[in-house]
């Protein structure tokens, strides 16, 4: 096996340690983020909120709205007062809304207490929480061709966090990078 070393004065000790340590903290939130999922979900089947939560989570008439324009799909929640909810692990970024209300998101980054009108992108493998302080309408926006609920949610939507859509490396930047190291 061979090893290659650049000497560098542009990456020291402590920003390896902090980059290492910043993913153990993310795999350690995947996992508390899902644990809390699940004991969730055991509180609405105990407190007999399963149909609540069908509405909320649009697998009934009620809280959520689709459109579909051009390559997009746009998804519309009305979310009470009151609600926390989990959100699904996207696998795409894209942008969201939050066009009334106000709520906290919980994620990797900590917790941001947000009211609207607000906007803000959603990077590829997150899942959050959120709190919803007052009545919220929340948009979200998805590039997709499919115009079948299953089959976007198929593309926009991991089942965990081991299926997130990875993004190639850009090859031309790997390129630059070795022009300069061997121009040293």
């Amino acid at each position: 096996m061979a090893l290659s070393v650049l000497k560098t004065s542009k990456l020291n000790y402590q920003e390896a340690c902090e980059f290492f340590d910043y993913k153990e903290n993310e795999i350690k939130f995947q996992q508390k983020i899902t644990e809390f999922e699940q004991a969730l979900i055991q509180s609405v089947k105990e407190d007999n909120e399963e149909e609540f939560n069908r509405s909320i989570t649009g697998e009934i008439e009620g809280a959520v709205t689709h459109n579909f324009a051009d390559g997009q799909y746009i998804r519309t929640i009305v979310m009470p007062k009151g609600l926390v909810v989990t959100t699904k692990i996207h696998n795409q970024n894209h942008p969201f809304f939050i066009m009334t209300g106000e709520v906290s998101i919980f994620s990797e980054q900590g917790v941001q207490q947000i009211k609207a009108p607000y906007h803000g992108i959603t990077k590829r493998g997150t899942k959050r929480v959120l709190y919803v302080h007052e009545e919220c309408i929340f948009i979200t926006v998805h590039c997709t061709d499919k115009l079948d609920l299953k089959e976007v949610e198929e593309e926009c939507i991991a089942k965990n966090f081991s299926e997130v859509n990875k993004v190639p490396i850009d090859i031309k930047q790997i390129d630059k990078l070795i022009q300069q190291v061997e121009k040293r």
